[in-house]
Parts: C-alpha cells; sequence; structure tokens
C-alpha cells in the first residue's frame, strides 16, 4: 500500500505532522508514500469548478489556487531521514519546469541520502498558466520531457557527460556523485490514456504504470504490445491502482470498507501497489496511525 500525503489539508497545515504521518505508515507496514507538487498554481487551477469535497483528489481544473503544494523533495527528504524502509514516490514531478542537470541533482541526492529508495513519476502537468508564470513554452513541454529522460540517463553514468539537443545543450559536465542506484532512480509514468508518447516513455525508461483511474483493458494491451516491441514484458512493470472514496456527502469523509472492496480483483489483474489518501477516510489527524494500522489488517485478511 501507499500512502498519499499530498493533499490532506482538511487535516492539517503542518509539514511535521505528514513527516509522522509517513513513519506511522512504515511501522503499520506500509511499503511507500507518494507526494505530488506544483510550484505555482493560477486561475485555470479551478477552471472548471472546485471539487465538491474537499477530500477528492486535486484534478485538472477542479481546485482552489489557493491550495498548498508544498517542495515534494524536501519534504520526501525528511522523510527519509525519519524512515528505513518505505519507498519515496516523488509523483508529478514537473521536469519541464527545471534545468534537467539542477533537477538531477536533486533526484540524485535525494536517492543518495534515501539509499535507492526514490520512485521519481515525471509529467508534463497540464496547467499553461503554470507554465507562462515560469517562462516555460507549454507546447513543448513533451519534447522538453523527453531530454530530461535522455540527459538523466547520461548523467548517471561515466562522467565527463556532452549533450546536444532540441533545447539543452552542455558539454563535458562532471556529475558527481551519482544517485544511490546504478541506473538512477526508480521512474514510473502515468497519465490519462496510453498516448503513443507515454507508450514509449514506459518502454524506454519506466519501471511503473501509475495511470490516472484504472486504465480498459485495451490501454494494457497497448502496453504489453509496446513493451514486447521493445524486448520487455509487462510482467517487469509495476502496476499501481487507487482506492475508490464514495462520500456519502460533500461535508464528510468515506467508508474505508467499500474503498478496498475492489484489490483483490485489481490484484488478480496484476496491480501490486495500491494508493490511499487519509483524508479521503479521517478528519482527525491523530488517527491516521490507526488508519494505516487498519488498512494493513482489511488488505492482509
Amino acid at each position: 500500500m501507499q500512502l498519499v500525503l499530498s493533499e490532506n489539508w482538511t487535516m492539517t497545515h503542518d509539514l511535521s505532522v505528514l513527516v509522522r504521518w509517513a513513519r506511522e505508515a512504515e511501522d503499520a507496514g506500509f511499503d511507500s508514500v507518494m507526494i505530488s507538487e506544483h510550484v505555482v498554481l493560477g486561475p485555470d487551477a479551478g477552471a472548471d469548478g472546485r471539487m465538491a469535497n474537499p477530500r477528492e483528489y486535486a484534478l485538472p481544473g477542479n481546485q482552489d489556487p489557493f491550495t498548498p503544494w508544498p517542495h515534494s523533495l524536501t519534504l520526501l527528504a525528511a522523510i527519509a531521514a525519519v524512515t528505513t524502509r518505505l519507498r519515496l514516490a516523488a509523483a508529478g514531478v514537473l521536469a519541464p519546469l527545471r534545468h534537467p542537470l539542477v533537477l538531477a541533482r536533486e533526484l540524485g541526492t535525494l536517492d543518495l541520502l534515501s539509499e535507492g529508495r526514490l520512485i521519481v513519476l515525471p509529467t508534463v502537468s497540464w496547467s499553461r498558466d503554470e507554465y507562462a508564470a515560469l517562462g516555460v513554452p507549454f507546447a513543448e513541454r513533451g519534447r522538453l520531457l523527453d531530454e530530461h529522460l535522455e540527459i538523466w540517463s547520461l548523467l548517471w553514468g561515466p562522467s565527463p557527460v556532452s549533450y546536444d539537443g532540441e533545447f539543452y545543450s552542455f558539454k563535458d559536465v562532471y556529475f558527481e556523485p551519482k544517485a544511490h542506484r546504478p541506473g538512477g532512480p526508480v521512474l514510473w509514468f502515468g497519465g490519462a490514456g496510453m498516448s503513443a508518447h507515454l507508450l514509449r516513455r514506459l518502454a524506454r525508461w519506466g519501471s511503473g504504470f501509475n495511470p490516472l483511474g484504472y486504465p480498459p483493458e485495451e490501454d494494457l494491451r497497448k502496453l504489453a504490445s509496446g513493451l514486447s516491441a521493445h524486448g520487455r514484458s509487462i510482467s517487469e512493470i509495476e502496476l499501481v491502482g487507487g482506492t475508490r472514496a464514495i462520500f456519502p456527502d460533500n461535508h464528510t469523509s468515506a467508508p474505508l470498507e467499500a474503498a478496498l472492496e475492489h484489490i483483490p480483483q485489481r490484484m488478480a489483474e496484476g496491480y501490486t501497489t495500491f494508493c490511499i489518501k487519509p483524508s479521503q477516510f479521517t478528519d482527525d489527524p491523530a488517527k491516521v496511525g490507526a488508519f494505516c494500522r487498519e488498512v494493513m489488517c482489511r488488505v492482509s485478511s
């Protein structure tokens, strides 16, 4: 199980509480925690109207622009310092908004601090306002991400490194120290729909697939076929699913039991990791440790 530590503001705005929850999740037997990011939000964050229940997941266009988004890698570094086994998933890392050398340095250092426990889900995201604020061309975000991935793979190898691309160019860069893992942090990819770009990145770089919701069988067939064309098997890919919070109204949390009912079926389909956000099921920050223990008890029975 993976505890989602982003977007739990209905319970707390204290980042040290999130660090404590991570330690409690590890003690309860959780495999990982996940933190997503934005650098800034603009008016387009809530362009489609805000989520009915503030415990829901933030999606493109459904959130209050005042929603807090602390720096995910700094928060994961704090969690790395108080845990020993928990995997650290940096989800939704907006690679095109940084220079690849700077971001690789941040990711490699966190992977070293955590002794190889870092998972990175790089993405291009959806907010034109965020790109505009940072002066990055929104239409070129996919090609920017591709160059990041190419550069990272070079940086994890021997120094010096040179690169001459459409957006980034450098010569004889010595990148030391490397990440803890020889090939760099584990990379997951996700999104809504199995686009050709997503399939290509998964086949070349991916160790995990974290889609938005549960993809149709056709998407998984495309994934298996695309991996096979690159000499890989879908069995090599960690399939990441979610839990179904069914809220009785717009003001209260959801019952836990119903949210976990589909997990056995999804495990039979090949899913091995399941994300769950505690604020969807409790409003008491002091009860997250007990919540984690209950989750593990239910999924283990």
